[in-house]
């Protein structure tokens, strides 16, 4: 069968270079790039270029790259390590679109003891930065907001609520998970204090990620055992996973024009075919404050979840939301804090393409996409679709 793969903000393919790179290391070069000996020195090396790599990426040093399991965990080891850092502090500021990663952090602090402010969202899924600025407070230990929403690919001004946090002297945190690879980041321009990436995101491999942590921020380490990663996070590094890494994340910054120049349009393309084609269909999200490859699209009189069962009979792979939380009955937080009517907001769906996708991918996603929610109108006796 037909596959069309438009969930590419729940995984990318391994890009061919970033499987290359790993190889030797999961083979021959087996060595402990701890060990003090020539045969884990030179695997030690391959991390040296992998940080370099990564850090060209996000515009930062490579001194100030921390090598991680995933970007949940580098968002926990960010909020939890702020937290730590500063134990008088009892205050986090946040948003209500955040990955349930930050938000069940957030959570998990709130148990403790911690106040948490949740900052709202415009209609159109953006953040007022007065509003941000007014909830900062002197007992706030960390502020967090995404650079991009992984459900509507709404682009926040996190350079902007980071400069809000500095006036403060509060530590700004921002999971980047979405941006990276996808939007030009320079950290180097900011006062951000860390930023979490995560490979698999831009053709890397799962498993591995970074957090990016400023020079001399205050951030205690969450996991203990070892001197890796300069103190800041024990345990011996995978070192085929952060080669993969590296090499996607040279590959995503060389690639990254395309996001604007062939993704992008197919992305309009795909997002006009389907507003044209079905009646009542609605973007949810700024039309142009967005990653390139991102359309989330409600329908009204269906349910987003069996419009994607049958796209997936058709072979169209697309997402009712985060990855992270499939299989939950509730409605997306991120299109309920966006105040998304009522009609639509359980028949979203999110389109997330990639540089694999190609013209005649988008057309037959959204002649498929019609057709699946004109089926589910004619059994509920509601209105057509439009030709």
């Amino acid at each position: 069968m037909r596959t069309v793969y438009l969930d590419n903000n729940a995984t990318t393919r391994l890009r061919p270079e970033a499987l290359a790179a790993m190889t030797p290391y999961m083979t021959e070069l087996y060595g402990n790039p701890s060990s003090l000996h020539v045969f884990g020195s030179q695997v030690g090396r391959a991390l040296d270029t992998a940080r370099e790599q990564v850090a060209a990426l996000l515009g930062a040093r490579s001194q100030d790259i921390v090598f991680t399991g995933s970007g949940t965990e580098g968002n926990n080891m960010a909020l939890r390590g702020y937290c730590e850092a500063a134990p008088e502090k009892k205050h986090v500021v946040t948003s209500p679109v955040e990955h349930p990663c930050v938000l069940e952090v957030c959570e998990w602090l709130k148990g403790r003891g911690y106040g948490v402010t949740e900052v709202p969202v415009r209609g159109d899924g953006t953040m007022d930065v007065a509003a941000w600025s007014a909830a900062l407070r002197p007992d706030t230990a960390v502020a967090t907001a995404m650079a991009a929403n992984n459900e509507t690919g709404v682009i926040f001004p996190y350079a902007e609520l980071a400069a809000a946090c500095a006036e403060k002297g509060i530590p700004f945190h921002c999971d980047g998970v979405q941006a990276a690879g996808k939007i030009p980041v320079n950290l180097k321009d900011t006062v951000v204090g860390s930023m979490t990436i995560a490979a698999h995101k831009f053709g890397g491999p799962k498993g591995v990620g970074a957090l990016y942590v400023r020079r001399n921020a205050r951030m205690k380490p969450l996991i203990l055992g070892g001197h890796q990663e300069k103190g800041r996070r024990a345990g011996t590094e995978n070192v085929s996973g952060i080669v993969g890494l590296g090499a996607a994340a040279d590959l995503a910054l060389r690639d990254l024009p395309l996001e604007e120049s062939r993704v992008k349009p197919l992305r309009d393309r795909l997002e006009a075919l389907i507003l044209e084609r079905i009646t009542g269909a609605a973007r949810n999200g700024h039309k142009d404050l967005r990653v390139p490859n991102t359309a989330n699209l409600g329908f009204p009189f269906v349910e987003g979840e069996a419009v994607l069962l049958i796209l997936s009979q058709f072979g169209v792979c697309v997402s009712i939301g985060s990855a992270c939380s499939s299989g939950s009955t509730e409605p997306s937080h991120v299109l309920k804090a966006m105040r998304v009517p009522q009609s639509h907001l359980y028949g979203s769906l999110r389109f997330s393409l990639g540089l694999d996708t190609t013209p005649d991918d988008v057309d037959y996603a959204a002649a498929k996409a019609a057709e699946a929610v004109e089926k589910l109108r004619k059994v509920a006796g509601k209105e057509p679709v439009r030709r």
